[in-house]
């Protein structure tokens, strides 16, 4: 995984973020992406080889231009040898209470922004004979949770866009790993929308007691050199991925028990 190009999106806070600087150290060249250029740049300026990192900002709720940000994304080192899917939102409320406008938007940017970008750059990775897609889901793409409900629904079609993809361009040497980060500690409770489209703006005890975003950058990087199919990455959280296949009924009454929001 030595001297690779890598585009990592949702990098100005969180995962991203830390995955910026874990990635920097290590001697890659990248490409960090988020919709506030002000803060990519003060990622930059944090880095240890700021030299090599560029700044190419983008929202990926607008999807219908992304074709044309993946060529100056190209030209900033040349080419791209990884595409790390890390934006996105969250959400809190419940079905009853959320307006279809909230849907919407977890489909726009957590699916539809995420596999434009990735169609988009496709063609540049079958022409080169190999590339490696990583999108970093959620756990909430494997079982879900109630007050995550368009969440969930948005990461779960994650992961049979990606299956696909992984099936039908293994031939062209492209990889594909999904990430289902648990609970870290980022700001996504914080700036989750509510049933009206409105931010949390709070935390939850669960996400603040969570892995750190350093340990969970790291954990990301060995499952992408293990080339990995799916990592889970968090705490207890994580068995429910192995309870919703073997004991469902079990996992939603642990979910209910729980009392999440």
């Amino acid at each position: 995984m030595s001297g690779k190009v890598i585009w990592i999106t949702g990098a100005s806070s969180g995962i991203g973020e830390a995955l910026t600087y874990q990635l920097n150290k290590r001697g890659h060249k990248l490409i960090i992406s988020a919709r506030r250029a002000e803060i990519l740049e003060q990622v930059k300026r944090n880095c240890s080889e700021p030299d090599k990192i560029a700044i190419l900002p983008l929202d990926l709720s607008n999807f219908d231009n992304l074709s044309n940000i993946v060529q100056t994304a190209i030209k900033k080192h040349g080419k791209i040898d990884m595409l790390i899917n890390n934006g996105g939102i969250s959400q809190r409320s419940l079905i009853i209470d959320t307006k279809l406008e909230v849907f919407k938007k977890m489909i726009d940017v957590n699916y539809m922004g995420t596999i434009s970008l990735t169609k988009s750059l496709l063609p540049e990775f079958i022409k080169n004979q190999g590339g490696h897609f990583v999108t970093v889901t959620s756990l909430m793409g494997k079982f879900g949770s109630p007050y995550r409900s368009g969440y969930c629904g948005a990461k779960h079609a994650l992961h049979g866009f990606f299956d696909v993809l992984r099936m039908e361009h293994e031939k062209d040497n492209i990889k594909v790993t999904l990430i289902c980060p648990g609970f870290i500690q980022t700001d996504v409770a914080k700036n989750a929308l509510t049933g009206d489209g409105s931010a949390q703006k709070k935390e939850d005890d669960a996400t603040q007691n969570g892995m750190s975003v350093e340990v969970c950058a790291k954990k990301i990087i060995r499952a992408i050199k293990k080339n990995k199919i799916e990592a889970y990455i968090g705490g207890k959280e994580t068995m429910g991925v192995y309870l919703k296949r073997f004991f469902p009924k079990l996992l939603h009454k642990m979910v209910l028990r729980s009392d999440v929001t």
